[in-house]
């Protein structure tokens, strides 16, 4: 372990050790969880979201691999800094997170924001990311944009999110109702996400900048729409596997990264919402297994 590492604290789930530990990068301090041993396994949340939605499923990746799961700037336990909340920035952090901690060539799974956060990483150095799976979203500049638009029927939260200010005034001290809405009606058994879940989730989000922080990864996705339309001109190379839940994106992350990778494949996870791991965390980690031994 770097020097940089400051030890947290230590979580036993399923008789697996998750310790967890602050890093340095980019003058902010970033808190992971790392658990396992073998090739490294980067695992990148969305929103409202931290590393926690992944409990389920590090014990049994750690069998297999060395298992690393931050809190995006400005989420969880990470710090809650100004700004940085654009995808090309987050990917940077998580670039110096993944070296200071000694690895180069990583299996890179990202989640709703931070599945954004994932391509823009692979796009940033593709000689890092020996393979990408992105899971129930879709990529500003391809095709994000379509279900943003609640004229045509698109979610109603990106453009409120997007909001300077207002959002964070109004859901302050009300974060369980908000975050509950979300859990609810984007899962397909919103019992998979218990209370003690949600507690953990509202204790996150709860804290002093944390809503705008969130938000903040909203009001940037124009921009990075733009900056992936630029990525987007050299297609990813390296396998990519897109996973979406049959009740929420289904085959359309699927579709919509034939535009920037060559060698992507598909699983619809049946049964499920939008929070594969914790909703089907069983089959995600035979799917992902499978797909990284290939």
């Amino acid at each position: 372990m770097s020097q940089n590492n400051k030890l947290f604290d230590e979580v036993l789930i399923d008789d697996v050790i998750l310790n967890h530990h602050t890093i340095l990068v980019n003058d902010i301090k970033l808190h992971y969880v790392i658990a396992g041993s073998g090739d490294p396994l980067v695992l990148l949340h969305g929103w409202p979201q931290t590393w926690y939605a992944w409990k389920h499923v590090i014990p049994a990746l750690a069998e297999h691999y060395t298992v690393i799961a931050p809190d995006l700037r400005g989420f969880g336990d990470s710090d809650k800094p100004a700004g940085g909340f654009d995808k090309k920035t987050l990917a940077d952090d998580i670039y110096k997170l993944v070296h200071k901690l000694g690895f180069e060539q990583i299996y890179l799974v990202g989640h709703d924001i931070g599945g954004m956060v994932a391509y823009a990483y692979a796009a940033e150095h593709p000689e890092d990311v020996r393979k990408l799976v992105l899971m129930d979203l879709l990529l500003p500049g391809v095709g994000l944009e379509e279900v943003m638009d609640v004229s045509k029927g698109g979610y109603w939260h990106f453009g409120w999110h997007m909001v300077r200010d207002l959002p964070e005034a109004l859901i302050s001290g009300r974060e369980r109702i908000y975050l509950s809405h979300f859990f609810r009606e984007l899962s397909y058994n919103p019992n998979a996400i218990s209370d003690e879940d949600i507690d953990e989730y509202v204790r996150c989000y709860s804290s002093p900048g944390a809503l705008r922080c969130g938000f903040e990864t909203y009001r940037t996705l124009l921009a990075d729409g733009e900056q992936n339309k630029k990525y987007a001109t050299q297609k990813l190379q390296m396998p990519v596997q897109a996973y979406g839940g049959q009740n929420s994106a289904g085959d359309m992350l699927y579709q919509s990264l034939l535009a920037v990778a060559d060698n992507v494949s598909s699983k619809v996870i049946e049964g499920c919402g939008h929070y594969i791991p914790e909703e089907r965390p069983d089959v995600f980690v035979q799917e992902l297994i499978t797909f990284l031994n290939k």
